[in-house]
């Protein structure tokens, strides 16, 4: 499984997970709840933004994090400047941004072990109704894990296609599918080889 964790010393390496967790909801419904304007979803850009250094995480990590948000950012933010105007445009994707930055804040600082702790605890009273906690917790774990493995397979088809001197639009998700699913298939073997799966 690949690790989101940045290991370091700042404040937020030593927040405990579920604190984090609470704060990251918390943020999460005052971004979504609150009626924004421009200003202030800039303001919240500015500070999720801001918080990276002050988590005293490499420049490389924020870096990384907007990069991997920038079709996002052109694609939806252009679609809703051309069909619902600059401010519906700049709020929602701010919105989107602040939080996928906080939740990518949290991923860095947090050890997926402890995220996992975390949300078995969460989720043991839903066992009452049939839900199995451990076999949600790990799904969850895998679907952040998958996040960088599948940018970077994407990276490594678009560097294919510069390398060929090709661009093969739409087509290139053929590729990406197939990687995508061949590591998914792995990844299934591997947890069948450790009885975590049948």
């Amino acid at each position: 499984m690949i690790s989101l964790f940045v290991p370091g010393a700042g404040p937020l390496h030593r927040m405990p997970a579920g604190v984090k967790l609470a704060g990251l909801a918390l943020c999460a419904l005052a971004i979504s709840l609150y009626p924004h304007g421009a200003v202030s979803v800039v303001a919240i850009l500015t500070a999720a933004t801001a918080a990276y250094p002050l988590a005293r995480l490499p420049w490389r990590v924020l870096a990384a994090s907007w990069w991997r948000m920038r079709w996002l950012v052109l694609v939806l933010g252009g679609a809703l400047w051309v069909f619902a105007g600059a401010d519906a445009a700049v709020v929602a994707v701010g919105r989107m941004v602040s939080l996928l930055l906080l939740a990518d804040l949290v991923t860095a600082t947090t050890r997926m072990g402890e995220l996992l702790d975390v949300l078995r605890r969460m989720l043991r009273p839903l066992r009452r109704v049939g839900i199995d906690p451990e076999g949600v917790a790990m799904t969850l774990s895998l679907t952040l894990a998958m996040i960088p493995v599948v940018a970077g397979f994407a990276e490594r088809v678009r560097e294919a296609q510069r390398a060929r001197g090709v661009r093969l639009g739409v087509r290139a998700a053929v590729p990406l599918l197939v990687m995508t699913m061949r590591h998914a298939d792995d990844v299934g073997d591997a947890l069948a080889a450790r009885g975590l799966v049948r």
